[in-house]
């Protein structure tokens, strides 16, 4: 755990005054604590241009806390990736130095998510990794990533709620609706934040809940948002269809324009939202006229947006 790297030992956890962590809530009777020894030596994360931020630091800190174990971040390529968000990674290496890990973990993103499922070489080198992983998961959208090599056919995965079950039943993955869920040694999440419930729950797996709850504390991770949401089934429906259409809007573009390989001739054209920005179709229903123009939105919320106050999105 942070702050106690170097006094940790199998029995308990050693206490260190400047981490706060968990050594001095347990000090009374560390022999009553189980943890579980392990072999995980390697913990690959995946990182490509527009990966989410959260994705990759929420697992690379919660399964860091594994002792004795080496984390790498994994490039597509060589040089800098910047994420969705635009922080910079700096990358340990890359996909073509990399013959074999102990723990994959493989997180979204947004467009180079959808090109990464694209892509054969990212496929083959998974596939390769995957035979020597003990644990091989996926965060958020990362899950159409690890379904479209083929892995998961046959199993039980989740992933980001949008169109979740469509986007998984292509790869012949039976998806359930879940924060996180494991089929033998394939373990999914949710959406973003999931990745660390999924990441806690896997450390338990590999080191105890006693230990998985240790780096609980030393995170003080005890969520408690300050309203209802964050699932399509908490969340307000006019937020959802919003949500939905952006979602829809950015990933049929990507999947399109992947599909036609660069035939112009076979993409559809497309206009942009005044509001969000979002790449539509212009055959939407959602549209507004201003100054003898027609524009077009992904939802009617950016809709009606722009029927409030045009000219702040036209300029």
């Amino acid at each position: 755990m942070s702050g106690c790297q170097e006094n940790k030992h199998e029995a308990g956890l050693s206490p260190n005054p400047e981490s706060g962590a968990v050594a001095h809530t347990m000090a009374s009777d560390t022999t009553a604590l189980s943890f579980k020894s392990h072999k995980i030596k390697t913990v690959g994360i995946l990182v490509y241009e527009g990966v989410n931020s959260l994705d990759v630091f929420g697992p690379h800190y919660v399964l860091g806390q594994l002792m004795g174990i080496e984390r790498q971040l994994i490039a597509l390529k060589p040089g800098n990736i910047k994420t969705v968000m635009g922080v910079e990674i700096v990358p340990n290496t890359t996909i073509d130095e990399v013959d074999s890990l102990d723990v994959l973990v493989i997180p979204g993103g947004f467009r180079g998510t959808i090109e990464a499922a694209y892509d054969d070489k990212v496929h083959q080198w998974i596939r390769k990794i995957d035979k020597t992983t003990t644990y091989t998961a996926s965060v958020c959208t990362g899950g159409w990533i690890l379904a479209s090599t083929g892995l998961l056919k046959g199993k039980k995965a989740t992933t980001n709620w949008y169109d979740a079950r469509n986007m998984l039943d292509k790869y012949g993955v039976t998806f359930v609706n879940e924060r996180f869920t494991n089929d033998g040694k394939y373990w999914t999440s949710a959406g973003v934040t999931a990745g660390m419930d999924m990441s806690l729950a896997l450390l338990a797996e590999i080191a105890g809940k006693d230990y998985a709850q240790g780096v609980m504390l030393d995170m003080e991770y005890d969520p408690q948002p300050p309203f209802e949401g964050g699932s399509p089934e908490k969340t307000k429906p006019a937020v959802y269809d919003y949500m939905n259409g952006m979602y829809k809007a950015g990933v049929e573009a990507i999947i399109e324009e992947l599909e036609a390989g660069g035939d112009t001739a076979k993409t559809v054209s497309r206009v942009k939202d005044p509001v969000c920005h979002m790449s539509i179709k212009p055959d939407t229903t959602m549209m507004a006229t201003h100054a003898g123009k027609t524009y077009h939105f992904c939802s009617s919320m950016c809709q009606r947006a722009f029927e409030k106050k045009p000219t702040a999105y036209l300029e």
